[in-house]
């Protein structure tokens, strides 16, 4: 690269030339004043006009999704709330019908069970109250043939004691006599 022409190849400046640094010189304080101004208004315009509207458009397409991603999400907790909280009443409601079904099965089958164990209670009395009957018949026909056997007996008894045979009168006196004393 070439080096300018005004200063030496120490880096000192030549003897002709000036020793300020260029934009501190005071003869081009004005052009670089306008200049100034020109880049400052040009710049500012772009940004004015083309970029900041971009970018405020763009920061506010955010906010605006930002907002309806907020109430989207905002009515799908709603629409869950709604939904945990409909799940929960079914539930509780197929819950008490559950027990409603089984304190009705279980009414059902208890009262079935007492029906049963009444028909059976009857028959049963019924069986009893026929057993009893055939006892109560079959101890009257015992002890009425009791009075003929034990006068048989006694009669039997009392020949073989004394050799002789009593009167069935005698006899059915004494059986008598004895059976009243019972």
């Amino acid at each position: 690269m070439a080096e300018p022409a005004h200063t030496t190849s120490t880096g000192h400046p030549a003897e002709g030339g000036h020793g300020t640094f260029p934009p501190f010189q005071s003869e081009t304080f004005a052009s670089q004043l306008v200049w100034l101004a020109i880049a400052f208004l040009l710049l500012y315009v772009l940004m004015a006009k083309l970029a900041l509207p971009r970018v405020g458009s763009i920061i506010a397409g955010r906010q605006k999704h930002i907002a309806d991603d907020i109430a989207e999400a905002s009515r799908l907790k709603g629409e869950s709330d709604a939904a945990v909280a409909a799940y929960e009443k079914a539930l509780a409601d197929a819950r008490a019908r559950a027990q409603a079904i089984a304190n009705e099965t279980r009414e059902q089958q208890a009262a079935e069970a007492e029906k049963r164990r009444k028909t059976l209670e009857d028959a049963l009395n019924t069986k009893l109250a026929d057993a009893e009957k055939t006892i109560a018949a079959t101890k009257k026909s015992a002890m009425s043939n009791v009075r003929g056997i034990a006068e048989d007996a006694a009669r039997a008894i009392v020949e073989r004691l004394i050799g002789e045979a009593p009167s069935e009168k005698t006899v059915a006196a004494a059986v008598a006599a004895v059976l009243k004393g019972q």
